[in-house]
């Protein structure tokens, strides 16, 4: 498949700049790796696509309101299993074209498409069935079952039907480094920058003529970096930097709500850890007080702390998070070796030994998480070391990450990661059987069964009690050992102002930001 070229070439002549002339350069984790939205897999690709692309329906930073700004009106037909919307008037792609239906039916039709190998397309395709234009500006969304709160499920980002020869997208085409959008900037990938140009349009008004992404590396050189006035901001702060970043005049610390949650992943199809006993020994091991100081910087009795310990997957502060679920702050040495000698293991020269071999356990962490808790690698390997585990440790690289533990091909025993909700929390492709996101292919048909009935569930209460149940069941066979919600910070320097951040996305609200002369 070849994207259309004839449109780009005259791309320069629809494009307009305007504003005080500002450029805001800051520190991300990484350089995006697409700003294709089909392809987003870090939350650096998906906050910079915000910048490019519209949704179709997101939340209000402040209010929390489900809006549109590109839809304006809807109705719910079909009995409850379609959504009609009408589309506002005016607005442009970054190539000059009218923002039209077809463009909606296109971004689902190619989110539907089978050639498509999107895991963003996948998630859609569990309850969209199909799109038709019902006029220029009007579309109707199918569903294949009747869904509660429809619109908050569709907050896609919408691609231009005039930029592909087909509803086939590949990850590989020019539209990944360089993307046509309705949103208010119009961006292009390099090596180490992404540079985004601001783009007039009737439903964005940006005040800032151009951003500037930049990868970000060693955090005390980010930190240093925008003291001094040569960035503006830095997305993610990791603990260690923030106390000298509050410490500064020049520089305001900003909250950033990912709604995320740190984990081990467990291998439960290697060896003994296919023993649930073991998995809980492994669970009692930790310290996850002594992890948290040591990586973090947090001791047991600060207050106001950073890092909340959690006992399943979601945020406490979630509604489907079960609070009679308890956590385990401190190791139990002695409850963890009784169930291991359980499980038929034996201690022999303060190993552990299983048919007469020692257990070795190969750990593995996703890299660029050692900038957020530093260490934690090395922290947890000790604990398990001391508990009597020999162990191998390696920090994953992105691609690794993608292309082997998520595949769901790598000999890992353990594996520390972190996971960050949409607007959405859902964990069903996490821990279901068949889950595209279930690294290590765990399998209970108890737990498959309790995420069918949140499927089922037709009103927030079922869906609430569906995953309480959920997240007890998960405490018993331990596919996780659960650890903490991180609190993410960013720095911003005191000329940005009216910087409001969204929640997962970031950028929802850059039309409110500018700088000041």
């Amino acid at each position: 498949m070849a994207l259309k070229h004839a449109i780009r070439a005259v791309t320069g002549l629809a494009f307009a700049v305007f504003g005080t002339g500002a450029t805001l350069a800051y520190f991300e984790e990484s350089i995006p790796m697409s700003l294709n939205p089909l392809y987003a897999k870090t939350m650096a690709d998906h906050r910079a696509q915000e910048l490019i692309f519209d949704r179709l329906w997101y939340n209000d930073a402040i209010t929390n309101e489900l809006r549109s700004r590109v839809v304006s009106k809807y109705q719910i037909a079909e009995a409850g299993r379609a959504v009609e919307i009408t589309l506002k008037t005016g607005i442009r792609w970054h190539n000059g074209q009218a923002l039209t239906s077809k463009d909606i039916c296109f971004t689902i039709e190619a989110m539907l498409d089978p050639g498509t190998p999107s895991p963003v397309a996948a998630h859609y395709r569990e309850f969209i069935v199909g799109c038709d234009v019902k006029g220029p500006q009007a579309a109707l969304i199918r569903f294949s079952r009747v869904l509660p709160k429809p619109r908050e499920r569709l907050s896609f980002l919408i691609l231009p039907a005039s930029e592909f020869d087909s509803t086939a997208v590949s990850p590989d085409l020019q539209f990944s480094a360089r993307p046509v959008g309705t949103g208010p900037f119009n961006g292009k990938r390099g090596l180490r920058m992404v540079t985004m140009d601001a783009f007039s349009n009737v439903h964005h008004t940006p005040n800032i003529v151009q951003m500037q992404l930049q990868e970000g590396g060693d955090p005390l050189v980010q930190t240093k970096t925008l003291i001094n006035n040569n960035v503006q901001g830095i997305v993610v702060v990791p603990p260690p930097q923030r106390p000298d970043l509050s410490a500064s005049d020049d520089v305001s610390m900003k909250s950033y709500d990912l709604r995320s949650w740190w984990y081990i992943s467990v291998n439960t199809k290697r060896g003994a850890l296919s023993d649930r006993r073991v998995r809980e020994a492994l669970d009692l091991v930790l310290n996850r007080n002594e992890l948290r100081q040591y990586s973090i910087g947090v001791k047991p009795n600060d207050k106001n702390s950073p890092c909340e310990f959690i006992s399943g997957p979601f945020i406490p502060a979630s509604p489907y998070y079960n609070v009679e679920v308890d956590v385990h702050p401190t190791a139990n040495l002695a409850k963890a070796g009784a169930l291991l000698k359980q499980a038929g293991l034996e201690k022999l020269g303060g190993r552990w030994h299983s048919e007469g071999k020692p257990i070795t356990l190969r750990v593995g962490m996703l890299a660029n998480l050692d900038h957020e808790a530093p260490d934690l690698l090395s922290q947890v390997a000790n604990q398990l070391g001391a508990a009597g585990f020999d162990r191998l440790t390696s920090k994953i690289s992105s691609d690794e990450w993608d292309n082997s533990v998520m595949a769901g091909s790598s000999d890992f025993d353990l594996v520390i990661g972190k996971w960050s909700f949409g607007l959405v929390e859902e964990v069903n492709e996490l821990f279901h059987s068949k889950g595209r996101q279930n690294m290590f292919r765990f399998t209970s048909d108890k737990v498959d069964a309790l995420l069918a009935e949140y499927d089922d569930a037709v009103t927030d209460t079922e869906q609430r009690d569906a995953y309480h149940k959920l997240h007890q069941r998960l405490s018993h066979e331990l596919p996780y050992l659960f650890l903490w919600k991180l609190d993410t910070k960013s720095a911003w320097r005191t000329e940005v102002r009216g910087a409001i951040i969204s929640p997962y996305y970031y950028f929802t609200e850059i039309d409110s930001w500018s700088i000041a002369g």
